[in-house]
């Protein structure tokens, strides 16, 4: 695995177009494992609960200008922030972008006063399970058990106190001015 590159880290509603891309390859790929029209699943939640009003936010990870990693999260509860959509571009995995991503979330989450992050996956995602407890998640599950027999992969973190504390994003807002979190 090479190191990831600097990056530019993007706050960006649902709507905006670099967006396409992480919805697209995110269905395409939940379609091919579970065997149905997964697109669906991606438009469960309403847009606004990806912005901050709502308690969310939707960060794109640019190279070069193009997007090649991304995720979100929504507020799952007043402390918890519930991580969604993580995503690297089919052309740009191996090389820990997506580690960039949920932690860039998590840094998110902190800075807004979340204690905690609660996320699941599917069972056919043997990739996601290995990233998610490679970064400190604890499973909420039987991790000896089939996963296909359990459905949903649950897992949790509780995000330490002093990234609570003064916690801050380099991020670009989408009128492309730098801003600090």
């Amino acid at each position: 695995m090479t190191s990831a590159p600097d990056l530019t880290v993007l706050r960006v509603p649902v709507s905006d177009p670099r967006v396409r891309p992480l919805l697209r390859e995110l269905g395409d790929e939940y379609s091919r494992r579970y065997g149905k029209d997964a697109h669906a699943e991606l438009s469960r939640y309403p847009d606004e609960e990806f912005t901050a009003p709502y308690g969310g936010v939707l960060l794109l990870l640019l190279e070069a200008g193009e997007p090649v990693a991304g995720g979100a999260f929504r507020r799952y509860d007043p402390e918890t922030a519930e991580l969604k959509r993580i995503w690297t571009h089919s052309a740009h995995r191996r090389r820990g972008l997506a580690r960039r991503v949920v932690a860039e979330l998590e840094r998110e989450a902190a800075a807004r006063g979340y204690r905690r992050v609660h996320l699941t996956t599917g069972p056919r995602q043997p990739e996601a399970r290995a990233l998610y407890l490679a970064t400190g998640y604890t499973p909420l599950f039987d991790t000896d058990a089939d996963p296909e027999t359990i459905g949903p992969l649950p897992f949790e973190k509780h995000l330490p106190a002093n990234r609570r504390a003064g916690a801050a994003v380099r991020t670009t807002a989408p009128t492309g001015k730098a801003a600090t979190l």
